[in-house]
């Protein structure tokens, strides 16, 4: 597989190691969705709102999150996924770093033992007597266990103070992590003996750890050194960071923390300071607060503002997850109570404007920090998946060029296979959402597979019941079970079969998919709309959900919030031609025809309706529900048709709605006689429309049969000009 090309849409990369080398996705292949992992449940304090003004649901938290749904892995192999440009930052002199004179604050020094603070910097505990020192225990020029020359100290943490070192053996610089204060066993035990676990790490963004080592009576990590900025030195320079550039930092440093999960480590206590950036990549440093998942005993560290409100209790991988979404809330806004109101909380639209222009990233974050373990991403993979496509959107917004890419979970644009050529209008339809991609993994897959090539409904619903018998604990026998009795129009059916499913896991949006393709197949569009939310609370790096959500939006005439949703899906991928012609209805209705016209133009030229956009586009200039089309509509209708390579009833129908406009709009006097001007060949006067129009009528009647055709010859009759003889 290596050397292919990527076969996602407009992606322009090579295959390598089973990943694209620009996009960062896997090859293109059948994947499941990831599992997700259970974990404690505390219950949501309060709903979330957002820019549509819906909140997600909270009724999930009746019992703990199974396992659910389907995703799929995700490569993260460049900065920004090849879809924006990172500034490098260059390595630095690492001397440079050494502290003239090391020394931590005041406010930093707590006791070990009981958490009191404590002023002096060395000395014993007021309140418990545990003895204590701050200071530094290694000096310039000292040499650890004869190979490591100590240059000095460049920082200090919640674990330790860090000191710059040069191996004499392999002459390269190194950075040796001590303790902070330098009196506790325990903790020097724990820094030696509990982190050898740490020498199994080996990923390209995460700190390289090299040796542990003794000195005198204290034990050291000796680590990769890094020589570029922190993200919390770069966001103090410069301010809250861009989106697309804040999120190409989190979405790579990601695949770092799949990595620790895959060896059963959590990193417990991740923020701005522990991300360095260094020419075009990032590494996590500082792995002080590591622990092993199933470590019920060992000490937990965390900072407050970023740990999960279950930390405590045990780091978990979702806990973990919980500090991305913080420290990437953190890069882009300035949140005020960050440590206090909003400890485990984000800003409001209202408090916050960038949530309210940035909807996706506000529900990705909603969901990365939810209060429940629950609602949140259950694996890095899934999480950065979404953020992928969050940015996507962003840049495709920022930029003005679409930023495609096909999705792990759900298929592609479905009206040009529910388009049945017919020139009636296209209206908004359950039909035209995509399925889920089934799960490879299920244990009915292939018998489900099998099932849903029966083309009648009902007899592939009769095939997949005994799918469900056969084989229990298939979830996508009862969800394709669902959709066929959909279709079937037996929703009552469909809804207790869905029902079945929430029982086993309320955590699976598919359940939310088929039941909002329910309730718009029976025209319930509120509700479903309701549903379709849900979906894009869960997946906000989606297209499909966002599709779904303007669709039953319109269904529901609530035509701001589809236009909206239609906006982010058309400028993001063009090949949802669904969301070009869902916008064109929406803007005409609302009495914007120039705005339906240029979202009919979106359609681009390679997609089979192409030619069909081009009749909406004529339809839409001579339409006259809200106001009066102008000559110069007119003369674009008839160059749209003229250019169209239609024939037979159809060309003939669209000849006579054009002339029928224009002969209205003049016999009206709506429109000025211009004999100068034509209208598909036809000067702009009444004799002449009139004989257009006849002839038009006449074609088509030639083509029809039986009442219809008597119908048609009528029509031209009474449209004829008269004659005097």
């Amino acid at each position: 597989m290596n050397g292919d090309r990527c076969t996602r849409n407009a992606c322009t990369g090579m295959i390598e190691d089973g990943y694209c080398n620009v996009c960062g996705l896997a090859a293109v292949k059948s994947a499941p969705v990831s599992q997700k992992q259970s974990v404690n449940v505390t219950a949501r304090s309060s709903p979330v709102t957002t820019g549509t003004g819906s909140s997600p649901l909270t009724n999930r938290s009746k019992g703990s999150r199974r396992t659910s749904g389907t995703s799929a892995r995700s490569s993260r192999r460049q900065l920004g996924a090849g879809l924006i440009s990172v500034p490098e930052l260059p390595s630095t002199d690492p001397e440079k770093a050494i502290l003239l004179n090391p020394m931590v604050p005041e406010n930093k020094r707590f006791c070990s033992n009981c958490n009191h603070q404590l002023r002096r910097e060395k000395g014993f505990c007021s309140k418990c007597g545990q003895k204590y020192s701050f200071i530094p225990s290694l000096n310039p020029g000292d040499l650890v266990v004869g190979q490591y020359e100590v240059k000095g100290a460049i920082a200090y943490g919640g674990l330790g103070w860090i000191y710059l070192g040069f191996d004499k053996t392999l002459s390269r610089y190194v950075v040796l992590k001590g303790l902070l204060n330098t009196e506790d066993a325990a903790s020097a035990a724990v820094a030696v003996a509990e982190r050898q676990f740490l020498a199994a790490v080996k990923h390209a963004n995460i700190v390289g750890i090299y040796n542990f080592v003794n000195h005198g009576t204290e034990g050291f990590i000796v680590m990769e050194y890094v020589g570029g900025k922190t993200l919390k030195e770069i966001r103090k320079s410069r301010g809250p960071l861009p989106v697309a550039e804040a999120i190409a930092y989190i979405h790579r440093i990601l695949s770092a923390f799949a990595y620790l999960h895959s060896l059963g480590m959590v990193y417990c206590d991740f923020k701005p300071d522990n991300i360095m950036v260094e020419g075009g990549d990032v590494k996590l440093i500082d792995l002080g607060g590591v622990r092993r998942i199933e470590d019920l005993d060992g000490d937990i560290y965390g900072t407050v503002g970023y740990s999960a409100p279950e930390a405590g209790e045990g780091p978990t991988v979702v806990s973990d997850l919980f500090t991305v979404g913080r420290t990437l809330a953190v890069l882009l806004t300035n949140i005020k109570g960050f440590s206090k109101e909003h400890l485990y909380t984000l800003p409001s639209p209202e408090e916050e404007p960038l949530f309210g222009q940035q909807e996706s990233l506000y529900r990705f974050l909603i969901k990365a920090t939810a209060e429940n373990p629950d609602d949140r991403f259950q694996s890095a993979d899934e999480m950065a998946d979404q953020l992928l496509g969050v940015l996507r959107e962003v840049v495709a917004l920022e930029t003005n060029i679409p930023r495609p890419a096909a999705s792990h979970v759900l298929g592609g644009d479905m009206l040009a296979l529910t388009y049945g050529g017919s020139l009636e209008p296209i209206k908004p339809d359950y039909e035209q959402l995509p399925l889920p991609i089934l799960d490879a993994n299920d244990p009915g897959f292939n018998a489900v597979l099998n099932a849903s090539a029966i083309a009648d409904p009902m007899k592939r619903a009769m095939s997949l019941d005994e799918v469900v018998k056969q084989f229990p604990d298939s979830r996508e026998a009862l969800l394709r079970l669902a959709n066929s009795l959909i279709e079937g129009l037996n929703f009552a059916e469909a809804e207790q079969t869905l029902a079945k499913l929430e029982a086993k896991d309320p955590w699976d949006w598919r359940i939310f998919w088929y039941r909002g393709r329910a309730l718009m197949a029976h025209n319930q569009a509120q509700a479903a709309q309701k549903a379709f939310d849900q979906v894009y609370f869960d997946l906000p790096g989606e297209l499909a959900p966002k599709l779904a959500l303007g669709l039953a939006a319109e269904q529901a005439q609530n035509y701001q919030l589809a236009i909206k949703m239609y906006e982010l899906v058309i400028r993001t991928d063009p090949s949802y031609v669904t969301a070009a012609f869902g916008l064109a209805r929406c803007l005409s209705a609302t009495g914007d025809r120039q705005g339906a016209v240029a979202a009919l133009g979106r359609v681009p030229p390679s997609s089979s309706l192409f030619m069909r956009s081009r009749v909406e586009i004529a339809r839409t200039l001579i339409n006259r529900d809200r106001d009066i089309p102008s000559f110069q509509e007119l003369q674009t209708a008839s160059s749209a048709i003229e250019t169209l390579t239609l024939e037979g009833m159809d060309r003939y129908r669209l000849i006579q709605q054009v002339l029928e406009t224009a002969l209205n709009l003049l016999t009206s006097k709506q429109l000025k006689v211009t004999p100068s001007m034509k209208i598909l060949g036809q000067p702009l006067q009444e004799k002449h429309l009139r004989q257009g129009l006849e002839k038009a009528l006449r074609d088509m009647a030639h083509l029809a049969t039986g009442k219809e055709k008597i119908h048609l010859v009528d029509q031209a009759n009474r449209i004829r000009p008269r004659t005097f003889i």
